[in-house]
């Protein structure tokens, strides 16, 4: 069965490997001034348990969290954290093993106050219907939007210049065959919640954006894979005043930015594109900054003025990686292999979306989800649900 899924999954991404900055690449110097950054990993199973839960919600992919002050300081006590997810299962589980009954959902949510992964402090919820039956919070609904799509979730963040209304991205999906990776992502919405709490959740506009085409030679290109505020208010060490927005380019699994600030948001003309030397208004000039990414990821600044590319190597293997930049737009040095994902030996799972979750990391170190997932997954997921949450990892740098 590896080998199977080793075909299906690896050679489509063999492209991007080509254009990697590994570590064995010894003609790729760092371009930090600073002393180079080593970095040591180890599991966070406390992290790992919470996600490991046997009533309602009970698995899911897709994990951001973002703090509902909007700011990124690090080990504040108190701080509420909202997590997102994309496809959910919700049922009972008993031995491991799914009840029937259970059905997937595109998107919940889960309400945590504190940075310890205490399971009292954390509530897992989706929305329901007025017959109580669980559906999706999100729900394509705008002038791009066609029968039968679904939204998956991106980043997100609380805006302070807009009355702390929580801002998230939103892939229109739709299905293309009967298998799990049968699927195409099309365009992106913009969710507003003006109420960003358990009840308000679900009273969201929507609106249309052009963040999701495709490149006259990079092929399908998608916004919203991770954000990153670099402004006062959010706490950011070295704020510029804009909200960093990355994505993919499909072609080479290459990591791509636009750039705006929070007041104009919505004011879609104000967007910048980096196109590899300038910020560029033209969509279509964006260029690539580094290959071999997630179509999930996160930047996170250091203490000393450098930057954090987390994501799972080539999208999705058993390496999670780590490239360190001096800006938050690179250039992105050689790539750390930190941490090889277990499951993909001992339990035949395919690891994808590593992301740090940097408020409720510790100073010198980074709390990193990722999702695991199976090629026969329709059918493995009815048999073990344990194969689908996320899992976490702690890296310490210095």
């Amino acid at each position: 069965m590896k080998t199977q899924i080793c075909i299906a999954l690896f050679i489509v991404l063999a492209a991007c490997s080509c254009n990697m900055k590994t570590k064995a690449d010894k003609t790729v110097a760092s371009n930090a001034p600073l002393k180079p950054l080593t970095f040591t990993s180890e599991p966070a199973p406390e992290w790992t348990a919470l996600m490991e839960r046997t009533s309602g919600w009970f698995g899911a992919d897709g994990i951001f969290s973002i703090p509902l002050d909007g700011s990124e300081e690090q080990q504040v006590k108190g701080k509420k954290t909202l997590f997102i997810f994309s496809d959910t299962y919700i049922g009972e589980v008993e031995n491991n093993v799914p009840k029937p009954g259970n059905v997937m959902v595109n998107n919940t949510t889960a309400w945590m106050t504190g940075n310890e992964p205490n399971p009292s402090a954390i509530s897992f919820e989706y929305n329901t219907n007025e017959k109580g039956e669980p559906t999706s919070y999100f729900v394509p609904d705008n002038e791009m939007s066609k029968e039968g799509e679904y939204f998956w979730l991106g980043d997100g963040f609380i805006n302070h210049e807009k009355n702390n209304t929580l801002y998230l991205f939103a892939y229109h999906v739709h299905k293309t065959g009967p298998n799990v990776f049968d699927f195409e992502q099309t365009h992106i919405a913009l969710l507003k919640v003006k109420e960003p709490t358990s009840k308000g959740i679900s009273n969201y506009e929507q609106m249309s954006t052009r963040l999701g085409f495709v490149h006259p030679e990079q092929g399908r290109v998608y916004f919203g894979s991770g954000v990153f505020v670099n402004t006062k208010k959010a706490n950011a060490p070295n704020p510029d005043g804009y909200v960093y927005i990355y994505g993919i380019m499909e072609k080479n699994k290459s990591l791509i930015a636009a750039r705006t600030l929070p007041a104009t948001i919505e004011d879609f003309d104000t967007w910048t594109f980096w196109d590899g030397a300038t910020w560029n208004e033209n969509k279509e000039e964006v260029a690539s900054i580094t290959n071999g990414i997630s179509n999930e990821l996160s930047v996170t600044p250091t203490e000393d003025g450098r930057y954090l590319l987390t994501f799972t190597i080539l999208g999705i293997s058993d390496k999670i990686g780590i490239q360190v930049g001096t800006s938050p737009v690179g250039p992105f040095g050689e790539i750390h292999e930190v941490y090889t994902c277990p499951e993909y030996k001992e339990k035949n799972l395919f690891p994808y979306n590593a992301k740090a979750h940097y408020h409720l990391s510790k100073p010198g170190e980074l709390l990193i989800s990722y999702n695991t997932i199976t090629l026969n997954f329709w059918e493995d997921i009815q048999k073990d649900a344990t194969i689908y949450h996320p899992r976490f990892i702690k890296v310490k740098y210095q």
